[in-house]
């Protein structure tokens, strides 16, 4: 399974934490994704979608 909103598209970063002594550890920031039931086309689907399109309205939830 894909850890990838399926609204926006947001996927994992790769970045790096840099320590005093400059030394480079890659580690993964992940979005926060949260399985919902939502109305697509008329249609219940469930579907994986980050916090922030739930909290700007991006995904009307089924009832």
């Amino acid at each position: 399974m894909s850890k990838q909103c399926d609204i926006c598209q947001k996927k994992p970063l790769k970045a790096n934490k840099v320590s005093f002594s400059n030394k480079h550890y890659a580690y993964k920031q992940e979005p926060n994704l949260q399985p919902m039931k939502a109305n697509i086309n008329g249609t219940v689907k469930k579907i994986k979608v980050c916090t922030s399109c739930i909290k700007a309205n991006k995904v009307q939830k089924a009832v």
